[in-house]
């Protein structure tokens, strides 16, 4: 089967309108990017502002995460069914109207709901945006449309402390969430204006009700057992879960065990559905043949593998920056933007290299500069270190998250049927986001094991082994935020010093935690065929078959 049917014609942009309608749709991307991190620097204004307890301001992360995550796959298939083009401007209403609710909100039971309705727009935007770009571009412009989606993501992310800082500081936190009304009614008029509609119009109709429960209900388990470990224990109930008037009822069974084991049965039960309906010539949610196609499984395979660590540091870094450097708000945010200048500088070069050399050897190369520049950080972070000293290896990490992101897009979906990119395009996404998911909550269960050993540097400083003890929990507790506070006690310099040695040690074991991850992936990708995506990024279309059988099996 070609890249397009008789069923399905391929509608193609060409000479300067493309650029016009790639513009619009990374702004839209660069939208839901920017408050998925500027709300971390937020946070604490907000807690201020609205009375929230420590439980409130979690559940305004986590309430958005678990929607975006658990969401992408059901949207990314109403997308080719529905329309492309109509599944990404319901998007941008959705999610420009609840941030509008999330500035308005005084109460934190409202403001989480909006931060939830956010994650729900969020999820019809970023597999939808991509999908567009694989369906409407073709050819050498196509391999640029991926670089411009994947530098958006990688910049929009290190740029996010510094817009959040900026605005926090000189605006208020509404301004935080407001700036995505102007940004979407410019995203909408756009989109209406240059974008066309593509949307699947072959193979079999209607819903498949199991397999979007399952499916959905599955990835939520798995993400809010991923994300709250920290938090609720891994096994048995280390705080207690609650949502609104109801509480965890067990002691003896932690809320994220339940939900991340009953999320991967509810996972595996979703497999063996969709594999008898697609026998049975029925709709399906994923087409699982897709995976049989080498580039698509093994790129999956790697973006997940890839995410475990490629963002994992962002979580850590403006943590130690803030509380052990002294660094504000801002000022982190500034010294991030060496992260977002890379991504930016090898977006562009990303698309003439993989010309040259294939987009799997840039991808390796990508990931090969990810690792070089979180090992490096690995080895110079400490007490002393300074922004400008940590900038040039920031710059190489965000080099290689330009270089990897865009073209590992490329090569996973070089081989789906475009009628099927919607799909594609969100498992690919969820695969980042679980994946990220999963990092985070590594990284964090290691940052706390390396803050554990605060109370050996106390005692080694002199400090009596109860006090050591007790400032060691709250330095844990804390993630760090606790340790310019113990300036004002007894001995305070002493127990900074401790403190903030403990920590210096814990970001350099999560910095080679992280790298770990990235070097592994980069191990994965020579899974990947040579040739993906090379023979489309010199011009040509590639037949696109995700396995040997008949046309309509694509659908099956």
């Amino acid at each position: 089967m070609s890249a397009a049917t008789a069923d399905t014609p391929r509608v193609v942009i060409e000479g300067p309108r493309r650029w016009f309608a790639l513009a619009f749709l990374a702004l839209g991307v660069a939208m839901i990017i920017l408050d998925a991190t500027v709300v971390n620097v937020a946070i604490p204004t907000m807690v201020k502002d609205l009375g929230l307890t420590t439980t409130d301001a979690e559940w305004v992360t986590a309430a958005y995460s678990l929607t975006f995550a658990s969401l992408l796959i059901l949207w990314g298939r109403v997308a080719d069914r529905a329309g492309r083009k109509l599944m990404f401007l319901l998007g941008v209403v959705v999610f420009v109207g609840a941030s509008v609710l999330v500035a308005a909100s005084e109460t934190s039971t409202t403001l989480i709901a909006a931060r939830a309705l956010q994650g729900i727009g969020g999820a019809m935007i970023l597999p939808s945006s991509l999908s567009v770009i694989n369906a409407v571009f073709v050819g050498r412009s196509r391999a640029v449309a991926f670089a411009v989606w994947g530098g958006t993501i990688g910049g929009m992310a290190a740029l996010g402390p510094l817009v959040g800082g900026w605005l926090t500081t000189y605006a208020s936190w509404h301004w935080a969430f407001l700036i995505n009304v102007p940004i979407g009614l410019i995203v909408l008029a756009g989109v209406l204006w240059v974008v066309p509609e593509t949307r699947e119009s072959s193979g079999p109709r209607g819903i498949d009700l199991p397999g979007t429960v399952l499916i959905t209900a599955g990835l939520l388990g798995v993400v809010f057992g991923l994300i709250e470990a920290t938090r609720y224990g891994w096994i048995e109930p280390i705080s207690t879960f609650a949502v609104g008037s109801w509480t965890w009822p067990f002691t003896s069974i932690s809320p994220v065990t339940v939900a991340f084991v009953g999320g991967l049965l509810l996972l595996g039960v979703f497999v063996l559905v969709e594999r008898r309906r697609g026998l049975a010539g029925k709709v399906v949610v994923v087409n699982l043949r897709l995976f049989g196609v080498r580039s698509f499984g093994a790129g999956n395979a790697v973006a997940l593998l890839v995410s475990l660590g490629e963002f994992g540091l962002l979580f850590a870094l403006p943590l130690f920056l803030q509380s052990t450097r002294g660094y504000d708000a801002m000022q982190t945010g500034v010294i991030l933007t060496a992260l977002a200048a890379g991504s930016f500088v090898s977006s562009g070069l990303g698309a003439p290299l993989a010309q040259r050399f294939g987009p799997v050897r840039v991808l390796q190369a990508g990931m090969a500069f990810e690792a070089v520049g979180i090992l490096a950080l690995g080895f110079v972070l400490s007490t002393t270190v300074t922004g400008w000293q940590l900038a040039p290896w920031l710059f190489v990490y965000g080099m290689g998250v330009g270089f990897a992101t865009a073209q590992l897009t490329g090569v996973i979906l070089s081989e789906v049927p475009v009628e099927q990119s919607g799909q594609a395009s969100a498992v690919q996404s969820t695969s980042r986001q679980v994946g990220a998911a999963f990092g985070t909550a590594i990284i964090g269960a290691t940052l706390i094991f390396g803050l554990g050993s605060t109370a050996t540097q106390l005692e080694d400083r002199g400090v009596p082994a109860p006090v050591a003890e007790q400032v060691s929990q709250a330095v844990s507790s804390s993630a760090g935020q606790a340790i310019p506070a113990l300036s004002a006690e007894p001995d305070g310099e002493v127990l900074v010093e401790g403190a903030s040695q403990a920590f210096a040690d814990a970001i350099k074991l999560v910095a080679w935690v992280a790298g770990g991850f990235v070097a592994i992936g980069l191990l994965a990708s020579f899974a990947l065929p040579r040739n993906a995506a090379r023979v489309e990024s010199e011009g040509y279309e590639p037949a696109r078959k995700p396995d040997a059988d008949s046309a309509d099996d694509a659908d099956a």
